[in-house]
């Protein structure tokens, strides 16, 4: 299926690996100009690379998802390299873990500001344009978490269930301005995110990395771990003109484990 991304420009965040980087990889794949950013300036580039070789349609760019002014610095340059941004994927790494009174001011501060305020920044910061144009796809990659939550995950639970409510919201009010507005909900994917998930699990269990997988998978109905490109994928379509008519939707990609009805 071609989905028709050969003109468009599409901005990534936390691409440096993992989710973040499965999506730009696919969007790129499908012809889109990619903007990627992380945190790290030599890791996003060596991402670029990754994703394109030398090729000047994927642009990294350095940028703390927690500050404001970094990311309305970010909009700026990638909108000066391409002229516009049609695409905004929200991504970012996952706030600290914890349970309730293991989790201080500092911790909520890092995470509300990371997980929560970085996709609502972001997306203040591209709808200008797009509303000027009357068209944008905005997806934000958030987490099973915010429909299953998931234990010592307290405040992965708790923000990424508030951008839910943020996302549905918004679709309905940019609806005519011919912008949509979707969320994906990866479930246990393989990343380096998870990878700490079960090296943490280990510490306090006493259990085995492999034997942590094991039980995740174990609660999997497809009998395995997603990949950022199968995430990536689903992101391209709803990125594309043949989503036009799919908004405020919130899709899980977790292999049939998320129990519920909606």
């Amino acid at each position: 299926m071609n989905l028709g991304l050969d003109k468009k420009v599409a901005l990534v965040a936390g691409a440096s690996s993992g989710l973040g980087f499965g999506a730009a990889k696919i969007l790129f794949d499908e012809g889109a100009s990619v903007a990627i950013c992380s945190s790290n300036e030599e890791r996003i580039g060596k991402a670029a690379k990754a994703i394109s070789g030398d090729d000047n349609k994927v642009f990294p760019v350095a940028c703390d998802l927690t500050r404001k002014d970094e990311i309305d610095r970010l909009i700026k340059t990638v909108e000066e390299k391409f002229g516009r941004i049609d695409i905004l994927v929200t991504n970012c790494g996952g706030p600290p873990t914890g349970q309730h009174d293991t989790i201080g001011e500092t911790e909520l501060e890092l995470g509300y500001n990371l997980t929560f305020m970085s996709a609502i920044r972001m997306i203040q910061g591209v709808l200008p344009g797009m509303k000027e144009r009357k068209f944008g796809r905005i997806i934000l990659s958030t987490s099973i978490s915010a429909k299953q939550p998931i234990e010592n995950l307290l405040l992965s639970n708790t923000y990424r269930a508030g951008l839910l409510g943020y996302a549905k919201t918004i679709s309905i009010e940019l609806g005519p301005f011919g912008i949509t507005v979707n969320s994906v909900l990866p479930g246990f994917t393989k990343t380096e995110r998870l990878d700490y998930l079960a090296a943490d699990i280990s510490g306090r269990t006493g259990k085995s990395k492999e034997e942590v997988a094991a039980g995740w998978i174990g609660n999997i109905p497809v009998g395995r771990l997603g990949t950022p490109e199968e995430l990536g994928s689903l992101i391209a379509y709803l990125a594309s003109d043949r989503a036009g008519f799919i908004t405020g939707t919130a899709t899980t990609v977790d292999g049939g484990q998320n129990a519920g009805l909606l």
